[in-house]
């Protein structure tokens, strides 16, 4: 399950970067949305996976209330999930 954890972690990071690093600016400074909408939806899933792996592998980990808490933020900041994957993933 940890290994699993760790690449949706990953993919997670990978997916928003591209979306806010390509999709987005091309949306805005380019009126080209297709890359929003390529990324979108895969990004989304692989969100709510990292979330709900993260919560099935909370207590082998045993991440405290605050690491967890942290661990779920770290998914809406740029590079969180490569943070989190380094640092609280035994």
């Amino acid at each position: 399950m940890t290994l699993a954890f760790r690449i949706t972690a990953f993919l997670e990071g990978v997916s928003y970067l591209l979306l806010l690093g390509i999709g987005v600016p091309l949306k805005y400074l380019a009126d080209n949305d297709s890359w929003v909408k390529a990324l979108g939806m895969p990004h989304g899933i692989l969100f709510v996976g990292y979330l709900i792996l993260a919560f099935l592998i909370n207590d082998d980990q045993k991440w405290s209330n605050k690491t967890f808490i942290l661990v779920g933020l770290a998914s809406v900041i740029p590079f969180g999930t490569f943070w989190v994957e380094q640092k609280h993933v035994k």
